[in-house]
């Protein structure tokens, strides 16, 4: 766990101003795995920022504040994986070399837009429903991206990678002991702020469990889908548990 590590992984995962790496070894990605969590809780603070701000003018305007920012500020990198994998599943028919030929495809094809804009809408919605008044709802907003990176470290310890990459060379050096240890801590903030988001601990193994089956392996895009994925059903189980208890 170092500085420079930790720049890597804000680096990786977002667009916010970072010192520059005079150069860039393969392992570094691997070694910041450990700050992703953390990454994530930076950017769910500004999400929850964003609908605070915005909810004060009214849901929608917040929803939209807080869905531009979540965007931005990670450069639309998990989402445009998501796309990727739309395009690679619709087209696979459960073929893992079909499947990574039209992954290295730079086009995105009629799955991959269709799926990023209903996973956009999902989220604008989903967001709406968070009221800005709501602290314990703000404090879910800060988890959830949380919670979705810290899965990133559990896939790729639980399945292979199914081919060279980035998402190959993320799981080198992935303490597993840490991962647990962080999974913990998730896990007993949640317990206390949003216990609606231990879902994750359900989540992410299904996730798992979900690429073995599928495809048995996973790439750097299938990790960028299945972040979103998280995000929007722990938002979706979050925004339930604000309607349960009204």
């Amino acid at each position: 766990m170092t500085f420079r590590t930790f720049v890597h992984a804000l680096q990786f995962l977002t667009r916010l101003p970072a010192p520059a790496l005079a150069e860039f070894d393969p392992k570094d990605l691997s070694r910041s795995a450990v700050w992703f969590p953390l990454i994530g809780l930076i950017v769910g603070a500004f999400v929850a920022f964003g609908v605070w701000s915005g909810g004060h003018v009214s849901p929608w305007v917040g929803a939209l504040v807080g869905l531009v920012i979540w965007v931005g500020i990670t450069g639309a990198l998990h989402l445009d994986g998501l796309g990727d994998v739309a395009d690679g599943l619709g087209a696979a028919h459960r073929d893992p070399n079909r499947f990574l030929e039209v992954l290295r495809d730079p086009h995105v094809g009629a799955f991959g837009v269709i799926t990023m804009a209903l996973q956009l809408i999902a989220k604008l919605v989903l967001l709406a429903e968070v009221p800005a008044s709501n602290a314990w709802a703000l404090a879910a907003l800060l988890l959830i991206p949380a919670w979705a990176r810290w899965g990133t470290q559990v896939w790729s310890l639980a399945v292979p990678p199914l081919a060279k990459g980035s998402g190959e060379r993320f799981s080198w050096q992935i303490s597993k002991p840490v991962v647990a240890a962080e999974g913990l801590v998730l896990a007993a903030v949640s317990a206390w702020a949003a216990p609606a988001l231990l879902g994750a601990l359900l989540i992410v193994p299904l996730v798992a469990v979900y690429w073995k089956a599928r495809l048995g392996g996973i790439t750097g895009d299938c990790l960028g889908a299945s972040v979103e994925i998280t995000e929007t059903l722990l938002l979706l189980l979050v925004v339930i548990a604000i309607a349960l208890a009204r």
